[in-house]
């Protein structure tokens, strides 16, 4: 999949094997232009590193109107010195975000810029290629300013254009 964004490409590889239901909704937003024209409405610069997308809202709550099974990773590391429990989401990951609820993920993701602790109960379903990692280098450097509902946003908007599988 790839992401065409206000600020450069990011090149996406889904992995199937890893979460079959996940990459299949994803697949079918990206079809229908779902996330077109869409803001990337979280950046977190602090404890975790992530740019999270796919709310046509732009608030954090939204959603396509409906919910996929957990994927939960099996192959992260322990975070060292994080305590019980968590993981390291590493660099170039991708995984989606949900409400803290089981199976409440739909189509927000995050694209992790660099390796972040987090407990295993994100589904992770692909990597972000070299030059996707160089456009959120690019972003995590411009910093944070206040965002909707008390999150951070990107000091430098990043707007996803157009998402093609393919």
């Amino acid at each position: 999949m790839t992401l065409a964004t206000s600020v450069g490409t990011i090149g996406l590889t889904l992995d199937r094997a890893q979460a079959p239901c996940t990459v299949e909704s994803m697949v079918s937003l990206a079809q229908q232009d779902y996330f077109d024209d869409t803001p990337c409405h979280r950046l977190t610069d602090q404890g975790i590193y992530v740019l999270q997308c796919g709310d046509p809202t732009g608030t954090g709550r939204g959603g396509p109107g409906y919910t996929i099974p957990d994927e939960f990773p099996q192959n992260l590391a322990p975070a060292e010195g994080m305590g019980p429990g968590t993981v390291v989401y590493p660099r170039g990951s991708i995984a989606m975000a949900n409400t803290g609820r089981a199976h409440s993920g739909g189509s927000q993701f995050f694209l992790v810029y660099k390796d972040s602790p987090l407990p295993p109960e994100y589904t992770v379903f692909g990597t972000i290629d070299e030059a996707g990692l160089e456009v959120l280098d690019k972003v995590a450097a411009a910093g944070t300013k206040p965002g909707p509902g008390g999150m951070t946003a990107p000091t430098m908007e990043v707007q996803i254009t157009d998402a093609t599988v393919g």
